[in-house]
């Protein structure tokens, strides 16, 4: 979660020091697990039972009303996406690279094969509890919100700032629930995947946030040499 939360990346979006292609790759990357976030949470729902526990009675109330909440994310992470000059058919539909793209179906996989408790650690506790750390990391500072122009600046940083207040508790309460689902006396078994949906979450946000990162490098490395030589050599051919 450290690795995550203190990630050079945020560092540097903290202090307005990502170029263009960083930030694109940023925005565009992890589109998809907003965008889809909300059906992370239904697929979990689906899981639910009325009646069966306090727990699956605690997560049906949390599920659906934050449903509709994450969708509104959506809307502010496209803001926040068109104020820093990436268009909108780019964020929609333009190529996700594959080192980001695993983190959403990392989340589609585990929300739709594991269980309630394991679904919801790797998402709502994992996802979103460190998610409010890098975020209130990120809003330290006002250096990166003042490069937004001002008549677009609230847009931007309305996804930024909504993570940074409520994420210390929103988590908090999705751990509860996973608590009361497993029950005060839960096998090694079961404590033991709940730990590595956990950590399986950390680690997919890391590589991405990697790659991210590296895609300043990625676009200015020069062609080696003997990729040159092929390369006339294909076009005298």
């Amino acid at each position: 979660r450290h690795k995550v939360a203190q990630h050079e990346l945020f560092h540097r979006m903290r202090d307005a020091a990502l170029d263009e292609s960083q930030t694109s790759t940023f925005l565009v990357g992890v589109w998809p697990v907003i965008e889809q976030f909300p059906q992370y949470m239904a697929q979990n729902l689906l899981k639910v039972q009325y009646g069966r526990s306090r727990g699956h009675d605690e997560a049906r109330r949390y599920l659906i009303r934050n449903i509709r909440v994450e969708q509104n994310h959506a809307d502010h992470w496209l803001n926040w996406a068109l104020a820093s000059g990436v268009s909108r058919e780019d964020l929609l539909h333009g190529e996700v690279p594959p080192e980001t793209h695993a983190l959403s179906h990392w989340c589609w996989h585990t929300c739709e094969r594991d269980s309630l408790a394991a679904g919801m650690a790797a998402t709502n506790y994992a996802i979103e509890g460190v998610t409010g750390d890098w975020s209130a990391l990120v809003c330290s500072s006002d250096v990166y919100e003042q490069t937004f122009d001002e008549d677009v600046r609230a847009k931007a940083m309305k996804w930024l700032k909504l993570h940074a207040k409520y994420d210390d508790t929103h988590p908090w309460e999705a751990l509860e629930i996973i608590c009361h689902v497993m029950g005060t006396n839960p096998t090694h078994r079961g404590w033991a995947l709940i730990r590595s949906r956990v950590v399986t979450s950390y680690e997919y946000m890391r590589l991405t946030l990697d790659h991210c990162l590296a895609a300043e490098e990625v676009v200015s490395r020069p062609m080696p040499l003997i990729s040159l030589a092929y390369t006339e050599e294909r076009k005298r051919a």
